[in-house]
């Protein structure tokens, strides 16, 4: 599995380590991405994602999980949330 968040897209970045000396050798920023069960209060079910903690931090924000999903753009979402995106968007137009 890629180290990506399935959320927000967040992923690896290189960059340098630059000593007192300035020598320059190259590094990866890696994000802190954990498993984590989300439930979607629409379809009544928890989910497991890989996200990294600043997307459970927007995720919060926004008010849960289908709020977040149903506000975020298709382009950064994984394939798995991009289908649980649409079953809520499903869900939720046949609701109202």
């Amino acid at each position: 599995m890629s180290r990506r968040c399935e959320l927000t897209g967040k992923g690896t970045l290189v960059g340098n380590n630059v000593s007192h000396a300035n020598n320059k050798t190259k590094r990866i920023y890696r994000p802190n991405l954990q498993h984590i069960s989300l439930v979607s209060e629409i379809l009544g079910n928890s989910y497991t994602l890989k996200i990294s903690m600043n997307a459970l931090r927007s995720v919060d924000r926004n008010g849960g999980l289908d709020p977040f999903l149903l506000k975020s753009r298709d382009t950064v979402l994984s394939p798995k949330a991009l289908r649980l995106k649409r079953a809520i968007a499903k869900k939720s137009a046949k609701a109202a």
